[in-house]
């Protein structure tokens, strides 16, 4: 069983913050209720309890803990958005009751993690965000980019914005000579591990790497998290790199629309989910653990290949009844119709699919101590 005394409790931003709770003040007059009818929160609790990982979750955790908590007011729940490598980290050490990953725990984490669990660890979906690639280049407002173009622009085969390979893609654009200034996350990150994913399926060999949480290589620049990133690409002048939707938006910078199939595809919640409807899901696990293995490699376009699917991870049993029954009413509010309303609201994500949101339930109820 689990127990742990480390606890983080971190201050989101004013204005997410509000807004969040602004969600989750419009949905508490219908009692909270999921798509099913079932209960979206427990209430009453009280407690603190700790967790972290995934930068990209940071946005839909902060609508989370606030729509949580109207139910809950006495309950403290924080979450450290270190990225995903650190957060499965510090769930496997102990530090975290629970922890958000864009990576799926690989056989010795699961291993690993099963062990400080004392029982099956529960992994499941909660979140679904295209990741969006993001540049910064004057006089260029429109950018599209296929997948071979990405992965050389990446792996630095293409090292100047009007290359062939580029002008192929806009051939009614004016681009520039400028360099390009490729950006990674320094972190370990699954948003790194979904984009790499996808250069890895897409490319058609232009990327010779294996998908991984940590960047192949040290050319470039780096951010750290999330809003590292961001800013780095922000701060120079013919920079691309890759980041969730969520933490994208009002930044400032283009947005590149990405060759699927026949067409030039712009990032969106509808095409995320729609990508991940065409994927399966994972076999050989635990019952426990619900993953996916996303399919990168669809020419519909009504899908969105660059995206991630973030799952959340707990022990199935804590030594604490308490810390059981918050972790569990916190898992399942954020599975319910009105914690999925809330993210996409606070997050830009897209919602779970509700058979998905089922499966994810059934493993949240076997929760306790």
């Amino acid at each position: 069983m689990r127990t742990t005394s480390l606890r983080r409790v971190i201050v989101p931003g004013v204005a997410a913050l509000s807004l969040a709770f602004g969600l989750a003040a419009c949905g508490s007059d219908d009692s909270g209720t999921s798509s099913d009818g079932s209960s979206s929160a427990a209430s009453g609790l009280s407690g603190e309890v700790a967790g972290g990982g995934s930068s990209a979750q940071q946005q839909a955790q902060e609508a989370w803990r606030a729509g949580f908590g109207q139910a809950n007011p006495d309950v403290k729940l924080s979450y450290d958005p270190v990225g995903s490598g650190t957060g499965r980290e510090n769930f496997i050490s102990g530090a975290y009751l629970y922890a958000g990953t864009d990576s799926a725990l690989d056989d010795d984490e699961i291993k690993d993690a099963s062990e400080t669990c004392g029982a099956d660890v529960v992994e499941i979906p909660v979140f679904i965000s295209p990741v969006d690639v993001v540049y910064n280049l004057d006089g260029v407002d429109d950018l599209q980019l296929s997948p071979e173009t990405i992965a050389n622009i990446f792996n630095g085969s293409i090292t100047t914005w009007d290359d062939a390979a580029i002008k192929a893609d806009n051939p009614d654009a004016d681009l520039p000579s400028t360099k390009i200034v490729p950006v990674h996350r320094s972190d370990s990150s699954g948003t790194t591990d979904n984009f790499t994913d996808y250069l890895s399926q897409a490319s058609n060999g232009a990327w010779a790497d294996e998908h991984s949480s940590d960047w192949p290589t040290t050319k470039g620049e780096s951010g750290e998290g999330t809003s590292g990133l961001v800013d780095a690409v922000k701060a120079g002048q013919g920079t691309i790199g890759y980041a969730d939707d969520s933490g994208v938006q009002g930044s400032g910078l283009g947005i590149a629309k990405i060759k699927v199939g026949d067409e030039y595809v712009a990032p969106s919640a509808d095409g995320a989910a729609a990508a991940l409807a065409a994927s399966e899901q994972t076999s050989g696990t635990p019952e426990s653990i619900i993953t996916y293995s996303l399919n990168r490699t669809s020419t519909d376009p009504s899908t969105y290949p660059i995206f991630l699917t973030s799952y959340e991870i707990a022990c199935p049993t804590y030594d604490d009844a308490n810390t059981a029954e918050i972790v569990k009413g916190f898992l399942t509010y954020m599975v319910s119709s009105d914690g999925q309303k809330a993210a996409a609201a606070n997050a830009y994500s897209a919602p779970l699919p509700q058979d998905i949101a089922d499966l994810a339930q059934a493993q949240i109820d076997k929760i306790g101590s």
